[in-house]
């Protein structure tokens, strides 16, 4: 029979407030095992814990019982003050009586009773647990970025800054992400090419950091401080040690003089050759042949540019490869796009060329655009002269067209752009329809105020309700004055849609690989959005930049800067403690099926044939065996068995059933 102490927590006014602290110690009292029970105002201060600890000592418990907050929260501190009383850390439980009870619930006697039940289910289980060790598993000293945005780049060179070997997994020929595409940044100004090509440069230089661009993760396997990676190098049909990058290819290339394949780094506003480099600052400088639209992969002729290469790079026989490296920490940094405003009809995005994306207009305005940096109407090749922006295009949206967060940045780029355009072309009209202006950073309010009062950007309070094009090539804004309470009807040579952003669209992809968890959105789930704002809940993923939310970026680089801390920190032991909460099999029980292994998402169960002997039974057998290095205690293993032979250290059948029981009864 265990000696259980049971202590709860009054967390302030937090749990107090809703439950009878002093009521649950006096019921909690006479359960079976429980020797000892008191309450404390904060239970996870340092005197609480003092006040735990003699207890334990006093009392000779031989089992905890926390009623407190989330276990996500103060399992590891309770853990560590049993382990420091000379109690097995795994002979404590939590109660979670504040976000399971008194944070939603309002009647105090509900909330009593309540909080009594998830205490006597907790006693219940900690009756029939059992001492358990942690194991200790080596750390790879290497980390994986996935993404070679600024958050992906920012946080490989903090890492490799550190002394350790990092790569980075970028999708697309060159690293860069979105920001490579933008003209100036917020609130300074500043060319944003001037900001990131030192950065690239450095990446690409750096000893400790390897580029895998043109390149995805394939799968991902292992655990924290080992997992195991196969990244797939799509084929370039460019032999990259070989390739100087002089651009004789692409200048010569026939298709590229044809206008018929879209640049997606212009977004599809210009056009490139069929063996194209992103951009001019593009890392690896190193073109790569796009074999849907190549005329020698569909036709077997042509081959201009094999024969015109002053290097002989070219290799059209190149075919994919699979890497295979282990690391010991991995970062997400997969980034962003903007929504498919396919169902914003209202807008005439996909019929008239003269609405445009935000994204659209940095390429417009960029020097290296396909403009050359000259604002021009799509249509007609003509400098418009008044010009429409319409934010919140799918953000903050109650409909199920967009998405329901603000999406962060686009009141600052709407006040960048239109003080940009009345600064190169003071004659231009620049209207701004919002909802809300939004300016959260540093300098942030005093930037969209100097584009009213320095600029004279005349911003409506209102919503657009459709643009409608007419038959002489301009447009017309129909939308509502809030403040003035009127309808407006105005016309317009362009129109500029701030549009909702998302998170990359490999990110469910990723999330799945990495057995991470994404919200509603499928943006990344942090452990904790307070206390671990840069850590998944799968334990050694890392979240950096927009693949885990909205954000500008000063606020990504900072993120990323904390992601690469967290990842050193990781990465600086020599060994990590193994959760002793594994999966265990009992060979009595187990009839080889295989089904446990099916489920099982960490790849942790293997069989052998194993000689069974017992009473009646003295034969070999195809058994499962649990890698418990490998076992990260979800459990899927237990609950799909259909002998019953899987069960889980810590968290057993028996052990629910238990709790269950103390509900009920």
């Amino acid at each position: 029979m265990q000696r259980i102490g049971v202590f709860v927590c009054h967390c302030g006014s937090n749990i107090a407030a809703t439950v009878d602290v002093k009521k649950v110690v006096e019921l909690v009292r006479y359960e079976q095992g429980v020797v000892y029970a008191d309450d404390y105002m904060y239970m996870c201060s340092e005197a609480g814990q003092q006040k735990v600890m003699e207890a334990i000592k006093e009392h000779n418990l031989t089992g905890l019982v926390i009623c407190s907050c989330s276990p996500r929260m103060h399992e590891a501190t309770f853990r560590a003050c049993a382990a420091k009383a000379g109690l097995n850390p795994f002979m404590v439980e939590i109660a979670n009586i504040r976000e399971h009870c008194s944070w939603i619930h309002k009647d105090m006697e509900e909330a009593t009773k309540k909080a009594v039940i998830l205490a006597r289910a907790a006693i219940a289980k900690v009756n029939l647990n059992t001492p358990l060790q942690e194991g200790e598993s080596p750390v790879v000293k290497r980390a994986l970025v996935i993404g070679g945005g600024i958050a992906g780049i920012q946080t490989a060179l903090d890492i490799a800054n550190a002394g350790y070997p990092v790569d980075i997994v970028e999708k697309e020929p060159s690293i860069g992400g979105r920001m490579s595409q933008l003209d100036k940044t917020f609130p300074t100004l500043d060319c944003s090419s001037c900001i990131l090509t030192p950065k690239m440069v450095e990446v690409a230089q750096h000893p400790n950091i390897k580029i895998y661009s043109y390149s995805e993760v394939e799968k991902v396997g292992g655990f924290v401080g080992n997992f195991e990676v196969d990244i797939r190098k799509k084929a370039r049909s460019v032999n990259e040690d070989k390739c100087t990058g002089c651009g004789v290819c692409q200048t010569k290339c026939p298709l590229g003089k044809t206008g018929k394949i879209p640049s997606e780094f212009n977004r599809g506003l210009g056009t490139r050759s069929a063996i194209y480099t992103p951009f001019a600052q593009a890392v690896p400088n190193v073109p790569v042949i796009d074999r849907e639209n190549c005329t020698y992969f569909k036709t077997g002729k042509c081959g201009v540019c094999a024969k015109l290469c002053p290097s002989g790079c070219i290799d059209y026989e190149q075919q994919d490869q699979i890497v295979t490296e282990k690391y010991g920490a991995i970062v997400v940094a997969t980034g962003f796009d903007i929504i498919n405003l396919d169902k914003y009809d209202e807008y005439a995005y996909n019929t008239c060329p003269d609405v445009i994306t935000s994204l659209e207009l940095e390429r417009l305005m960029n020097a290296a655009g396909p403009t050359g940096g000259h604002l021009l109407r799509m249509s007609d090749g003509k400098a418009p002269k008044d010009i429409v922006f319409i934010q919140c295009v799918g953000s903050r949206c109650a409909d199920d067209r967009g998405k329901p967060y603000c999406s962060k940045v686009c009141c600052m780029y709407t006040a960048k752009h239109a003080m940009l355009i009345k600064d190169h072309w003071p004659e231009m009209n620049v209207t701004v329809f919002y909802i809300d202006v939004r300016t959260p950073g540093k300098n942030f309010d005093e930037f969209y105020r100097r584009a009213v009062e320095q600029y004279h950007v005349n911003y409506i309070k209102g919503q657009v309700g459709k643009v409608m094009p007419q038959a002489d090539g301009s447009l017309i804004v129909q939308g509502s004055d809030l403040l003035d309470g009127k309808q407006i009807k105005m016309k317009a040579d362009m129109v500029v849609l701030a549009a909702a952003v998302e998170p990359n669209k490999d990110a469910r992809k990723i999330a799945s690989m990495l057995t991470a968890s994404i919200d509603n959105n499928d943006f990344l789930t942090e452990a904790h959005a307070k206390l671990r704002p840069v850590e998944s809940p799968t334990a050694g993923i890392f979240l950096s930049g927009m693949s885990q939310g909205p954000k500008d970026i000063p606020e990504t680089v900072s993120q990323a800067g904390a992601a690469a801390v967290k990842v050193i920190g990781l990465l600086a032991k020599d060994k990590l403690k193994t959760n002793p909460c594994t999966a265990k099999c009992d060979m009595f029980q187990c009839n080889g099926c295989s089904t446990c292994a099916n489920v099982c998402p960490y790849g942790a169960i293997s069989y052998e044939d194993t000689l069974v002997r017992g009473p009646g039974v003295n034969e070999t057998r195809r058994i499962a065996k649990v890698n418990t290095a490998l076992c990260q205690g979800c459990g899927a293993c237990t609950s799909a068995c259909p002998s019953g032979a899987m069960d889980l250290q810590g968290f057993s059948n028996l052990q629910i059933i238990s709790e269950v029981d103390a509900i009920c009864r």
